[in-house]
């Protein structure tokens, strides 16, 4: 779907989004990625803007550790 590059990026994006959140918190994990993964395919790709998507879907994510 993406090319190595752009998988890069999503991936490093959602670290650093995701980076306190605990990995049993796969609720939320996946809510992030999910919506990271939905603005990719859309064609963003500009880090900047991956990373706020994943704050905001972060922010509403079903979770139990905030």
């Amino acid at each position: 779907m993406f090319d190595p590059a752009t998988t890069a990026l999503l991936r490093a994006v959602f670290d650093e989004v995701c980076e306190d959140v605990p990995r049993l918190q796969t609720g939320a994990r996946a809510h992030v990625a999910s919506k990271i993964l939905e603005a990719a395919a859309k064609g963003e790709t500009a880090p900047e803007s991956l990373k706020q998507v994943g704050r905001e879907a972060l922010h509403d994510a079903p979770t139990m550790w905030r």
